[in-house]
């Protein structure tokens, strides 16, 4: 509504001086603000979007891949090592991204620190650089969520506000351009349209159209509907 208002304004801007060209200016620089809002908006929704669907794959890996496959060299491992026994459960399939990403990073040290006990059980020495980098990509991962949620967040609030002064600033041109063309019928048709917020709208007097008859199953004439 408010880009109809300033488009009318712009074709008539021989007709618009003084107050009228101020205010417009104004609406102007408040539509550019909005729009640019409204890009942040997007693209906060489009970051945590994007995050949360490479996490759960990330997720996937370091719970039924990395984590399981050390899990399970710890077990041999406590064999000899009856301390290990606790340091490498799996966390639970439920955790939260959060706590799997602390259980992680606990397990990830302690099998550094018994790198050399649990390659002696047959651990493949790669598999803690990539553990390490699909620790350090999750975590990237969460981090992008949370400033996609601020950015889409903090565009939202300034981009309630900036709408509040757009409908102040609509509120004022109106008064304005009623005020110097209100005797200009055509004109203010025009106008009229432009700060419609919904559309067109059916007028009240208009007559329904009525509905087709209804065939009749027994041969009968259909009975016609009521005037």
């Amino acid at each position: 509504m408010a880009a109809r208002v300033r488009d009318f304004l712009q074709v008539h801007k021989t007709e618009v001086a003084g107050e009228e060209a101020t205010a417009l200016a104004r609406l102007e620089t408040l539509l550019q603000r909005a729009d640019v809002l409204s890009s942040q908006q997007r693209a906060g929704v489009v970051t945590a979007r994007s995050a949360t669907v490479q996490r759960e794959g990330l997720r996937r890996q370091l719970v039924s891949k990395l984590l399981r496959y050390l899990g399970g060299i710890g077990v041999a491992a406590a064999k000899e090592h009856t301390e290990l026994a606790a340091q490498f459960r799996l966390p639970p399939t439920n955790s939260s991204n959060q706590a799997l990403l602390t259980m992680a990073k606990g397990m990830l040290a302690q099998a550094t620190a018994q790198k050399d006990v649990l390659v002696s059980r047959g651990m493949s020495p790669t598999v803690l650089d990539d553990l390490t980098a699909a620790i350090g990509e999750f975590e990237k991962t969460l981090e992008a969520t949370r400033a996609g949620r601020r950015d889409h967040v903090g565009a939202s609030a300034d981009l309630k506000s900036v709408t509040a002064e757009v409908v102040e600033q609509v509120h004022l041109l109106d008064g304005m351009v009623r005020y110097r063309f209100g005797d200009n019928a055509e004109l203010m048709g025009a106008w009229n349209s432009a700060r419609n917020v919904l559309g067109p709208f059916r007028s009240k007097t208009e007559t329904p159209t009525p509905p087709e008859p209804t065939p009749s199953t027994d041969g009968k004439d259909a009975v016609k509907p009521a005037a």
